[in-house]
């Protein structure tokens, strides 16, 4: 039977694995990227689907897709409570400096109205109006505004477009331009990431995010910060990216425009062929 001693040395060992793994995870996590990583592969009459995730170059499981009518319509249909008049928000610092100086948004108070809100995103090939859903995912909603109003977002670029046909999407919100930076602090995710209960196997399987939507990229659970991806065509994967918002029919023009300009080398995935500027981040109201 072991001692006491034996005990405390075999628990520090094991403590000093987990420790190494994490350092581990945490240098995979360095670099925001969309990658190609298959998530599963579905044969419906005799096309095959992968399934794409975007990541931070993290590992993922292979996994069966799902096209269940629940998964597929979760975004189109909306949280099933609506949340409370007001909520309180966290945006604790990032391991990662700040890539622009900006100030955090505020934490207090933060309304979940309907009132519209409405922001056009102007670019080097043509304006994107925005639609956020602030009933949906109010804190996402508050720190795309509070980055939004400071400037935060002007005279970067765009730095990442995919063109297959599970992955249609332009990712944008990084100052850098390379994919790493963000604010300097990070959040939680919301919608839909936030209607499954720990553990719910349904959390892992990929669902529709629909052409028009606008998402946030992350480098898993809880590491939000200003990057976010455009949806120009109907996209699969797993719902861990928060929904907060609507790309206007003009805006969907620009970004079939973009698309169709493709990626530079002819890859399908990597910097737009097209530079994409944003020279502007108003509000419309």
């Amino acid at each position: 039977m072991p001692s006491n001693e034996q005990r405390r040395e075999a628990a520090k060992r094991k403590l000093e694995r987990q420790l190494e793994r994490r350092a581990e995870r945490a240098k995979k996590r360095k670099q925001l990227t969309i990658a190609g990583s298959v998530l599963g592969v579905v044969v419906v009459v005799g096309v095959v689907a992968v399934v794409f995730a975007l990541t931070r170059g993290e590992d993922t499981d292979t996994t069966a897709a799902s096209d269940t009518p629940s998964s597929a319509t979760l975004i189109a249909d909306g949280r099933s409570e609506a949340l409370p008049e007001t909520v309180t928000c966290a945006y604790p610092a990032s391991a990662q400096p700040a890539a622009k100086e900006n100030t955090p948004p505020r934490t207090d108070g933060v309304p979940t109205s309907d009132e519209p809100l409405s922001y056009s995103m102007a670019t080097s090939q043509g304006n994107i109006g925005l639609t956020l859903n602030n009933p949906q995912s109010p804190c996402t909603v508050n720190s795309f505004v509070s980055l939004a109003n400071q400037g935060y977002f002007d005279g970067t670029s765009c730095h990442r477009l995919t063109t297959s046909a599970a992955l249609s999407v332009l990712q944008c919100g990084d100052p850098a331009g390379t994919g790493m930076g963000g604010p300097g602090y990070e959040f939680a995710d919301e919608f839909p990431a936030d209607q499954f209960a720990e553990g719910d196997a349904a959390a892992d399987e990929p669902i529709t995010y629909p052409r028009g939507t606008i998402a946030m990229a992350n480098a898993g659970p809880g590491t939000n910060g200003s990057q976010f991806f455009l949806v120009y065509g109907d996209s699969t994967l797993p719902p861990a990216y928060t929904v907060f918002g609507t790309i206007d029919e003009t805006g969907l023009q620009t970004l079939d425009k973009i698309a169709a300009g493709g990626v530079e080398g002819g890859a399908q995935d990597g910097k737009p062929a097209l530079p994409v500027d944003i020279t502007s981040m108003v509000s419309d109201l």
